[in-house]
């Protein structure tokens, strides 16, 4: 049976303090951060021990950052408040889809598992990423589709009310979020041996393509009439605030998602440009190195 979420009576005014001040440990996400945490960073130390470089940068942006981030959306203020306020939940879906799923992939934590894990676990994760499974859900349209449309789906069907009032669902939602992001994200950034990688044209395409679906879903959520028509969640909400609060943390919800989604998004699509360039550039000197191997036997 699924455990119905406490609402979260009696807490103060949400504020900026509020962030840091009212910070919620669930077993859940502690466990799974400190976990995760614990089993990259002892893959660093066993490279290290044995002689070989990681860069420091990965592992900053997989645990301090990526980790960090699940950190700050699961465990922080937010976390507090967000079965009672739309616009908190908000920032949770944008920072774990966006934020924690980009930096988790420029960790690497697949090459590291590879060159750490003993034969029969590094077999096995090899099959993994050769097998069907996984060709089937990184082909590029699925993560795409995934990316785009489960948003439509969480928000305009029952799916989210159902989240809010059970702890099951609720925790599930963010691994979904995590989920969703590390697809579409980590064979973009191609750091990772994974399937799904394609030609830096295409991961162009891919990332840009989201853009206008981050605002048209942006404005549908802000969309909702004074009288509350429109509102996601109404029993939940107006059962905690005045119609007048659920309205307006609809919109402010809606806003935080058509901003922060095209501000991210146009970041990384910059960010794959920048990556087309540089490989570009790699790609020509290995063309000239390769054009002067050939010339020199005629210039002898």
């Amino acid at each position: 049976m699924l455990t119905p979420l406490a609402h979260a009576d009696g807490l103060p005014e949400f504020g900026p303090l509020s962030v840091l001040t009212q910070t919620r440990l669930e077993p859940f996400p502690v466990a799974l951060v400190l976990l995760v945490g614990g089993l990259y960073l002892f893959g660093v130390s066993r490279l290290r021990a044995r002689g070989d470089a990681w860069p420091v940068g990965r592992t900053v942006a997989f645990v301090g950052l990526g980790l960090g981030t699940v950190a700050l959306a699961t465990m922080s203020g937010l976390a507090a408040y967000d079965e009672s306020l739309f616009g908190a939940h908000m920032v949770q879906h944008m920072l774990l889809t966006m934020v924690a799923s980009v930096f988790l992939a420029l960790g690497a934590p697949v090459t590291l598992a590879l060159r750490t894990l003993p034969g029969r676990p590094r077999r096995a994760l090899l099959a993994l990423l050769h097998s069907r499974l996984v060709a089937l859900v990184t082909f590029p349209l699925f993560p795409w589709l995934l990316f785009v449309a489960s948003p439509f789906a969480l928000y305009f069907t029952g799916w989210y009310e159902a989240t809010l009032d059970s702890r099951l669902l609720h925790e599930l939602l963010h691994v979904h979020f995590l989920a969703v992001g590390a697809l579409f994200f980590w064979p973009l950034l191609g750091l990772d041996p994974v399937p799904g990688r394609v030609g830096h044209p295409m991961r162009m395409l891919l990332a840009a393509s989201t853009l206008p679906f981050h605002a048209f879903l942006g404005v549908a959520v802000m969309s909702v009439e004074p009288d509350g028509r429109g509102l996601i969640a109404p029993d939940h909400y107006l059962g905690m605030h005045t119609l007048a609060e659920a309205v307006f943390q609809q919109q402010l919800g809606g806003g935080l998602l058509w901003a922060s989604g095209d501000i991210v998004g146009l970041l990384f699509v910059f960010t794959m440009l920048f990556q087309w360039m540089r490989a570009s550039e790699r790609e020509a000197v290995r063309e000239d190195r390769r054009l002067d191997r050939l010339d020199a036997p005629a210039g002898v």
